[in-house]
């Protein structure tokens, strides 16, 4: 015989249960008088994440036109459709974008101006991000031998959507809108594993093999025609300040034509990598580097034990074991 859930509680309630039900509700009220920082009680409503999602799938829908979306869009109703697709996102985003903006800072008509906007000028600058993500559309069918079609790379690529959704979200950081564009780059980072900060400045041409694992630090800037492979990490060589690193360039500057492979990590404010250089898989790199340099570490000694016998192998200099993807 199965018990539901609802009858337990129930029968725990016929038991005397009330009481503690009771005290269970007294004490968590407490813990909200307790703990404010983490309760939203009479406030302003918090931009909805749901939402945040909604937007982003839209914003999907009006930067491939065709490629997503639930009905198939012909170029007789085309104006329309982008039109009421428009209109939709400009309601939903405003919305988002008011909830996010600081009560303090404005009067309620003034923020509710500020949102708007912001929402127009985003969405003005949706041709210009069509026009970058074209060129990355370029680079990844260029970059990858595995790929057999644009459409291939805009449908099913992590590493394309997770710049896709960064594209996006920058200009918004670039508004200085708050939440909102963080919101959208880890949804992003939840779905691919690719975790690209906001305020990360990237330049056209720009190529994620695989991508999972990468990590793009808020200050870091990427020049154009520039690859990374899985498990890079652009960061900062220490948070220990906290809050007092705010606003302070700790990532690092890849200038163009670079080549990141597997398992590399970049830390520093202060480090530049020049134009051309390549960067072995595992590197470990906390100052700059001249233009057009390979940096690779020494290649290792494989150890090796058959019959309790011992046998070590020490790659060859000249073989490219360092460029793994």
């Amino acid at each position: 015989m199965t018990i539901a859930i609802s009858d337990v509680i129930v029968i725990c309630i016929k038991a005397g249960g009330g009481v503690i039900f009771k005290q269970l509700v007294t004490d968590i009220l407490a813990s909200y008088n307790e703990n404010p920082t983490i309760e939203k009680i009479q406030g302003e409503s918090p931009i909805s994440t749901a939402s945040v999602i909604g937007i982003i799938d839209k914003l999907q829908v009006l930067t491939f036109p065709g490629y997503f979306g639930r009905k198939p869009l012909n170029y007789d109703t085309l104006e329309y459709s982008v039109g009421e697709l428009l209109e939709d996102l400009a309601y939903n985003l405003k919305k988002q974008i008011h909830r996010a903006l600081n009560p303090e800072d404005d009067s309620e008509t003034t923020q509710d101006s500020k949102a708007e906007s912001i929402t127009f000028n985003f969405l003005g600058n949706i041709p210009e991000i069509r026009r970058i993500l074209a060129t990355d559309v370029e680079a990844f069918y260029d970059g990858d031998p595995a790929a057999y079609s644009n459409d291939e790379i805009i449908l099913s690529y992590p590493g394309f959507y997770a710049l896709m959704v960064n594209r996006l979200a920058h200009e918004l950081y670039l508004m200085n809108v708050p939440m909102l564009p963080r919101m959208m780059t880890e949804h992003a980072h939840s779905l691919t594993g690719i975790d690209i900060n906001p305020g990360a400045t990237i330049g056209h041409h720009f190529f994620m093999d695989h991508g999972t694992g990468i990590v793009v630090g808020e200050t870091t800037i990427i020049g154009n025609y520039v690859k990374i492979y899985q498990g890079v990490t652009l960061g900062a060589l220490s948070t220990r300040g906290g809050q007092s690193l705010k606003g302070k360039k700790r990532h690092p500057t890849i200038e163009d034509r670079v080549t990141i492979y597997s398992g590399a990590s970049i830390l520093g404010g202060d480090t530049v990598i020049g134009e051309g250089v390549v960067i072995g898989s595992n590197a470990f790199i906390i100052s700059s580097v001249q233009e057009n340099t390979k940096v690779s570490i020494k290649s290792p000694n494989l150890r090796f034990m058959r019959n309790n016998k011992e046998a070590s192998q020490e790659l060859d200099e000249d073989d490219s074991w360092f460029y793994m993807i």
